[in-house]
């Protein structure tokens, strides 16, 4: 069974039994290059080239060893570090003179105003002010950023897979077959990973994005092949046509003409209805093993939020006039003059910011309760273990404290995927209904 983190968590593979997947490479070559370029006897093959390359753009620097012991002690001392190569560590290091710059040029403003950096350096010499002053030279700062490239680039993987000095051990290899066991990577055409969860750089694809686009694939089918039959004019035949006609008056009616009204609601049915079926098919992607829940990430709900918001923005404007949208944020009152001259713009201010408060809501809303029903089923999970733990050797009390749990909790989550999707199509009616009638 798939970890139930990566139901909420976006990754670069899937993960499937590692019976229906194992792993069996039997050198570093054939080991993916995003998981070599994370070994620790890579990065220190890798840390190596680029030391042999900075010993001769900057003559000072120090010995190989006392800057690799300070490379792990930065990488163990906070997990945010871990497994970043060396020149993320120098530039760390940079950046941390600057800023301690900044703090003293702010103290000594008065009388130190013209003091540039390399001054600075030179009158405070530091244990890394030999790099901030490579890296102020622009001449050694480009053939830095040159070695770093080259240090652990693509190239330089393929080369150290085929350096036989350096093998890995077998005891090494089979650890690492057990961790990839189960896990089926992406191809990513368009980008470079960091690992299995950061991109380096370009255009990556993950698992979410996958599963969105089946999503939308399969509505689109499901749309084509009910348009196909409605067109006719035949009455609806079949569960499946049904169901659809079903789902599509029920948001008409219930949902979209008594949030917008039955004047102008009809125009955005079909925004409604894609949004409900998408959102519902992405949460019950989260209930099927090896996929997951793409609403669980807040960059999906958030860009399913501003959907709504950009509709709101564009019907608004559209109807009352760019101007005349965000003035009719403020309510119709008869004031006095001197006093709407002070309380209409403090609630022009206060309706705008709860315009972008109520939309962003929107987006955390969904989010936080679907990473919920998961949280809960871990929760589960990890309790029963524990008392499996304590309670050894009594496995069937664990046994069924997880069965009967995760069953309940997964019919519960079940009936939240349906609400959620129902809950965020009828908030979305419900601002477009404001946008497009006068306050």
């Amino acid at each position: 069974m798939a970890s139930a983190v990566l139901h909420i968590k976006d990754s670069y593979y899937f993960e499937f039994p590692k019976a229906m997947w194992p792993a069996r490479y039997e050198s570093k070559a054939e080991f993916p290059n995003v998981w070599v370029k994370n070994d620790p006897d890579f990065q220190e093959w890798e840390a190596e080239r680029l030391y042999e390359e900075l010993s001769h753009i900057a003559k000072d620097a120090p010995p190989l060893g006392n800057l690799i012991d300070e490379w792990h002690h930065w990488q163990h001392a906070d997990h945010a570090n871990f497994g970043k190569p060396l020149d993320e560590f120098l530039d760390s290091r940079y950046v941390s003179l600057q800023k301690e710059f900044a703090v003293w040029k702010k103290q000594n403003k008065a009388t130190q105003a013209e003091t540039t950096f390399a001054d600075y350096l030179k009158q405070h010499p530091a244990d890394y002010s030999w790099f901030a002053s490579l890296r102020e030279d622009s001449s050694l700062s480009q053939d830095w950023e040159v070695a770093k490239e080259q240090a652990g680039d693509s190239e330089a993987i393929v080369a150290y897979k085929a350096d036989g000095e350096r093998p890995w051990e077998p005891g090494k290899i089979d650890a690492y077959n057990k961790v990839l066991s189960g896990k089926v990577l992406i191809p990513q055409p368009f980008g470079e990973l960091r690992n299995f969860y950061e991109k380096e750089s370009g255009f990556a694809i993950s698992r979410f994005m996958i599963i969105e686009l089946v999503v939308a694939l399969l509505l689109a089918m499901v749309f084509c092949w009910l348009a196909a039959r409605v067109r006719g004019g035949d009455a609806p035949r079949g569960r499946l046509w049904n169901l659809l006609e079903s789902v599509l008056l029920f948001l008409r009616d219930e949902v979209a003409r008594p949030a917008i009204g039955k004047h102008d609601a009809d125009r955005f049915v079909p925004l409604l209805w894609t949004i409900f079926l998408f959102i519902l098919g992405c949460n019950l992607m989260g209930m099927m093993p090896w996929a997951g829940a793409p609403t669980g990430a807040f960059a999906v709900t958030l860009g399913l939020a501003m959907v709504t918001f950009g509709t709101v923005i564009v019907i608004g404007s559209a109807k009352f006039g760019v101007i005349g949208f965000w003035l009719n944020q403020v309510p119709h009152m008869e004031l006095p003059l001197v006093m709407a001259v002070i309380i209409k713009p403090m609630i022009f201010l206060i309706e705008v910011l709860g315009l972008f408060i109520k939309h962003g809501v929107l987006a955390i809303r969904l989010l936080a309760n679907m990473v919920a029903g998961h949280l809960v089923l871990l929760g589960i999970m990890a309790l029963a273990f524990s008392i499996e733990g304590a309670l050894n050797p009594n496995w069937w009390l664990t046994a069924v404290i997880a069965v009967v749990a995760s069953t309940l909790f997964s019919c519960l989550e079940l009936f939240v995927a349906f609400l959620q999707a129902y809950i965020f199509t009828f908030l979305s009616a419900l601002f477009i209904g404001a946008a497009v009638h006068h306050h």
